[in-house]
């Protein structure tokens, strides 16, 4: 364990993927979450000592230089869907990225590896967009070889989007399809995501010929791709419609689509947003308005030698325990 890797946020469905990456890959692993006592199944994915959850906040310098204090790079996963309390998009979205990005370059780390949203954009009608936006923006003026992923909706075990809407259809007659279900989505599979987090920091080679993200690493980057943004996404554009008929697919029920014009969810929302936990808000009803696509003009996950994995290769699997009789029932 010669290099030291800390990860802000990694006790998530995507953190504990790359946290299990990391000890793989023979790395020590500090983790800062907010709870240490929940995360120590973190600790089963390596060796005795090798990853070491440490409770803290994120919004803290003093949290941030405890867990980064000893590492080589760095990877930031925190983020939010709604804002609630404390937890707000301007400081955990906006500020955050710059804060740890200063310190990475205060502290001489080699790498830096952000994981954003595809849809950062600082002209967003969204809250959630444009503070995405400006946490690259701020990152990218502290440690300019940050290497910054913006994924599509994220898919496998445990994720928080196929099962909901499947968890939903086991109890509900029919399954809502926001602006009648038109919006695409380039659902992108975990186990990509973390593959492009191991060559953002080094782990592994991206290809030669490739495009880069137009940013090159200085200051003695160990890392094989250049810094910048790269857009993930899967083989396949699916509208919202075409994700939730995969679903019922997968786990082998028949329901009701049920078209819900977003001005009938923006009512919705302005009601549900004002619960502490709320199911949906107003500023993911204006996200729900716009396409989760990569585009054409930003590299990818062919730019660092990763081959997208298709929805239908994975999701039968983690959903089988969907299906009526539970997960080793007979498909008709």
């Amino acid at each position: 364990m010669d290099r030291t890797v800390a990860v802000i946020g990694g006790s998530g469905f995507v953190g504990r993927a790359i946290v299990e990456m990391l000890a793989r890959e023979g790395a020590r692993v500090i983790v800062l979450c907010r709870n240490a006592e929940r995360a120590k199944f973190l600790k089963t994915m390596g060796v005795v000592g090798q990853v070491t959850p440490v409770a803290g906040n994120a919004l803290s310098d003093e949290d941030l230089e405890r867990v980064m204090g000893t590492a080589d790079s760095v990877v930031n996963l925190v983020g939010i869907l709604a804002e609630g309390g404390s937890q707000r998009f301007a400081s955990l979205q906006g500020e955050l990225p710059g804060r740890i990005g200063t310190l990475a370059a205060r502290m001489g780390m080699t790498s830096v590896v952000h994981v954003s949203a595809i849809g950062a954009s600082a002209d967003s009608n969204s809250s959630y967009a444009r503070s995405k936006a400006a946490g690259e923006a701020a990152l990218h003026a502290a440690f300019p070889e940050a290497v910054i992923l913006r994924p599509s909706i994220i898919f496998g075990p445990r994720d928080s989007f196929f099962n909901r809407f499947a968890g939903m259809a086991m109890l509900a007659p029919g399954l809502p399809l926001p602006g009648g279900g038109r919006m695409r989505m380039q659902p992108v599979y975990v186990g990509d995501v973390v593959d492009a987090v191991a060559v953002g920091l080094g782990f592994r080679k991206a290809p030669k010929g490739g495009r880069t993200a137009g940013r090159r690493a200085t200051g003695g980057r160990t890392g094989a791709v250049e810094g910048g943004i790269f857009e993930l996404g899967g083989p396949d554009i699916f509208t919202f419609r075409e994700l939730m008929e995969i679903t019922l697919d997968a786990i082998g029920r028949r329901r009701l689509l049920v078209p819900v014009p977003l001005g009938v969810m923006s009512l919705g929302a302005m009601i549900t947003g004002l619960l502490p936990n709320p199911p949906l808000t107003m500023d993911q009803v204006r996200l729900l308005a716009v396409d989760n696509v990569v585009s054409e003009d930003t590299p990818g996950l062919a730019d660092l030698g990763i081959a997208p994995t298709s929805v239908d290769a994975i999701i039968p699997g983690y959903l089988s325990c969907f299906r009526p009789g539970g997960q080793f029932s007979r498909r008709g």
